[in-house]
């Protein structure tokens, strides 16, 4: 099974190795017929640092890091 990649924008850069990101997506509402959107954050790891508030970054899944990582850090998205 391939794994996932996103692409959002860092919310917080707080954590040591960590960042979380945001990611929003935006659908059809099946009955209203609105575009809808919708942002989910998910945490990152981030090996050096590098990333900070505001940035674009891609993230992909890998296997559990913690509790709550299951996502790292491929590149900045352009």
């Amino acid at each position: 099974m391939p794994k996932r990649i996103l692409a959002g924008t860092v919310t917080s850069d707080a954590n040591e190795q960590t960042i979380t990101v945001s990611v929003e997506r935006r659908f059809t509402h099946p009955l209203m017929k609105k575009t809808i959107r919708k942002s989910k954050k998910y945490r990152a790891h981030d090996e050096n640092n590098t990333f900070k508030v505001g940035d674009s970054v891609r993230i992909i899944e890998c296997a559990p890091r913690s509790k709550t990582k299951r996502w790292e850090v491929i590149t900045a998205e352009a």
